[in-house]
């Protein structure tokens, strides 16, 4: 089974992507749905609150269909990050106060609910920031499912005791490890020098080929050992690299594969576990 997620921000956020892009990322993901459902795929959008305070109407055909699950992105992306830098100095979290946080989630989920009708238990924090409060905070409004962070030997969802399932990515992640936008190999380069940046999948870029190559192959190796994947793409992220035209043989991948939402994975943890007794997942 192969969980397909992406994130999507709201235009004022102003990210080097946006900058870069002709259309609103918005516009992109609905582009990249339309792909989606000629090879029926589903996905996990998980999007910013503002997003649809901003961007309504050109949500609305994302939200309705029925291959999308929606999840939470936080309120803002962290955008005052000044504010952010100083909760992270003072009290060791990026993401503010436990009550700050709390806020954050049930702001974002009464906007999605006013708009899609629709009570999310997923969410994502924009650039997997994760906290010490994270769990209790989401579980205590109501979240099952987050998704931070990237664990290359993951093989699925995996129980918290706060009350929620934590569920890292296990295939090569596309914003960190792909050269476009204003992400030249030169400017990597100094990045990783200068924040000694590197995930589970190493420091490196690629080329949108051979990142290709990577997640083909690392999709493969999870089938082989019955892992569900945890994949993330940016729509807008593969429409800069080369038009979505390497994302056609992802697609042709997974369009013959099981694709799950990220809630759907949880459920059938849960099954599982109903079967066998098991109070958690390891």
């Amino acid at each position: 089974m192969i969980c397909l997620t992406g994130d999507l921000h709201h235009n004022s956020l102003g990210t080097g992507n946006q900058h870069h892009c002709d259309i609103t990322e918005i516009q992109v993901a609905q582009r990249y749905l339309d792909m989606l459902k000629e090879a029926q795929v589903k996905v996990t959008f998980f999007v910013s609150g503002k997003s649809f305070l901003e961007e309504a109407p050109d949500l609305r055909s994302i939200y309705e269909s029925e291959l999308v699950e929606i999840g939470g992105h936080n309120w803002d992306c962290f955008e005052h990050t000044l504010f952010h830098r100083a909760c992270n100095k003072i009290l060791g979290s990026y993401n503010g106060p436990a009550w700050y946080q709390y806020q954050d989630v049930k702001r974002t989920q009464d906007i999605i609910r006013k708009h899609t009708g629709r009570t999310i238990t997923a969410w994502r924090n924009h650039m997997y920031m994760h906290g010490p409060h994270t769990e209790h905070v989401l579980a205590k409004a109501g979240i099952k499912v987050c998704s931070d962070g990237v664990k290359k030997i993951s093989r699925g969802p995996v129980w918290d005791s706060a009350g929620l399932y934590n569920m890292q990515l296990n295939v090569i992640p596309d914003h960190e490890h792909l050269f476009h936008a204003e992400r030249t190999p030169e400017w990597v380069d100094n990045w990783v020098k200068r924040y000694h940046w590197s995930d589970d999948f190493g420091p490196k870029s690629y080329y949108v080929e051979e990142w290709t190559d990577l997640v083909l192959e690392q999709l493969r190796q999870n089938e082989a050992n019955d892992t569900i994947s945890t994949m993330i793409i940016h729509p807008i992220t593969l429409y800069l690299c080369d038009r979505f035209k390497s994302f056609e043989r992802i697609l042709d991948a997974l369009s013959r594969a099981e694709t799950i939402h990220v809630c759907d994975a949880t459920a059938t943890i849960e099954g599982a576990k109903a079967i066998t007794g098991e109070k958690a997942v390891a």
